[in-house]
């Protein structure tokens, strides 16, 4: 069993997920937000450390899985999202976790079966997949997704390198870890 936290980064709201994987079965932990206040950007992306940092310490997970940022129409936007990111992959990474990548439209693939599902389908989808009472909000059903989607790519990665442990994901020829990229290995 691995115990995976998933990871929505942005400069308003972060959002986490903590799951638990045993092979395809996943098993919900936490899920919630951090919220930063408006002002300057250094304060704002200590906040995101912080709360990320806390959630570490309390949910011990034993890898961070973050979504990749997509290149916005606004690159202004794109670059201020890019810091978000940066500081939550800085805060795994202090925490010593090792840290996967995946796209908006990898994750939705992998939870929604449509790669461009819109935001309601990937809550659905979260609840559903993850027996929740109830609908998660969209920035922690994201990071659940995330969390949901390393699942099922080590899972899958697992069963066609003839079954290795879905904690140790296979490793390439360049020892990187293997990851599923658009239905193929990398």
């Amino acid at each position: 069993m691995i115990r995976i936290l998933g990871i929505d980064p942005g400069l308003r709201v972060t959002g986490f997920g903590v799951i638990e994987a045993d092979g395809p079965r996943l098993r919900y932990v936490a899920s919630g937000v951090v919220r930063i206040g408006a002002g300057d950007l250094a304060p704002r992306l200590k906040t995101i450390h912080d709360g990320l940092a806390e959630v570490i310490r309390a949910y011990r997970p034993q890898i961070a899985v973050v979504e990749i940022v997509f290149v916005n129409v606004n690159p202004k936007s794109t670059l201020l999202l890019g810091q978000a990111r940066g500081a939550a992959i800085t805060t795994a990474v202090v925490h010593e976790l090792p840290v996967h990548e995946y796209s908006a439209l990898q994750v939705k693939q992998a939870v929604a079966g449509y790669g461009r599902a819109a935001k309601a389908q990937v809550q659905a989808m979260v609840q559903r997949l993850l027996a929740l009472p109830g609908l998660p909000s969209t920035d922690a059903a994201d990071a659940l997704a995330c969390a949901i989607c390393h699942a099922h790519a080590t899972t899958m990665t697992a069963a066609a390198a003839g079954g290795l442990s879905a904690a140790a994901p296979p490793r390439g020829r360049s020892g990187r870890n293997l990851r599923l990229r658009a239905g193929r290995l990398r």
